[in-house]
């Protein structure tokens, strides 16, 4: 059985959360940087205005996801408001 402190302590060492967000792409070189953004980036922008379901090809969008919640409902223990209802 889980206790409350070694939740507690799971949730609050190290680095704060259990996520974080790292690059797919290389960006270790002022050329990587010029192709991530200005003037790299233009290319898929337009790709994306000429043919919208590309928008999977050059984008990250179908790997998020977004959780919204007001914080009334958080798993079975009712309104913890919406600060508790993510602790990710």
């Amino acid at each position: 059985m889980i206790t409350r402190e070694q939740a507690l302590a799971y949730h609050s060492e190290g680095r704060p959360g259990k996520l974080k967000i790292s690059p797919t792409k290389p960006t270790q070189t002022q050329r990587d940087l010029s192709l991530a953004y200005t003037p790299g980036v233009a290319e898929p922008c337009r790709e994306i205005a000429r043919e919208p379901d590309d928008v999977f090809r050059y984008t990250g969008r179908g790997n998020l996801v977004a959780v919204v919640s007001n914080g009334t409902a958080v798993l079975g223990l009712g309104n913890l408001g919406p600060l508790a209802a993510k602790p990710a």
